[in-house]
């Protein structure tokens, strides 16, 4: 899953639905999270995009999404948040989320 930088988050998530993943490589819910994630992506294919964002490399960005927990996970359709995730989220509930702005 590919990682968002600071030069390349506001191009990635400002056009169609993308989910954002707020993560850090030392999180236990974080790497329960990506399974989810990289299953969900298979069922969901081309409609969504998902991608991850390592909150220790990518500060500046973190702060700016107030980051306080992790996981957290964000859902923009056309570069506007639609929802906000904090802490694991199982499968079918992520994907039944994501789907709503399908």
């Amino acid at each position: 899953m590919e990682h968002l930088t600071e030069k390349n988050f506001e191009e990635k998530t400002k056009n169609g639905l993308v989910v954002v993943d707020f993560f850090a490589t030392w999180c236990g819910p974080c790497r329960m999270m990506s399974p989810i994630l990289e299953q969900a992506q298979e069922e969901l294919g081309d409609s969504v995009k998902i991608y991850k964002v390592d909150v220790d490399e990518e500060e500046k960005i973190s702060r700016s999404f107030g980051i306080m927990s992790i996981p957290t996970i964000y859902i923009f359709k056309d570069g506007k948040v639609m929802e906000r995730h904090i802490g694991l989220w199982m499968h079918d509930d992520f994907v039944d989320a994501v789907k709503k702005y399908m």
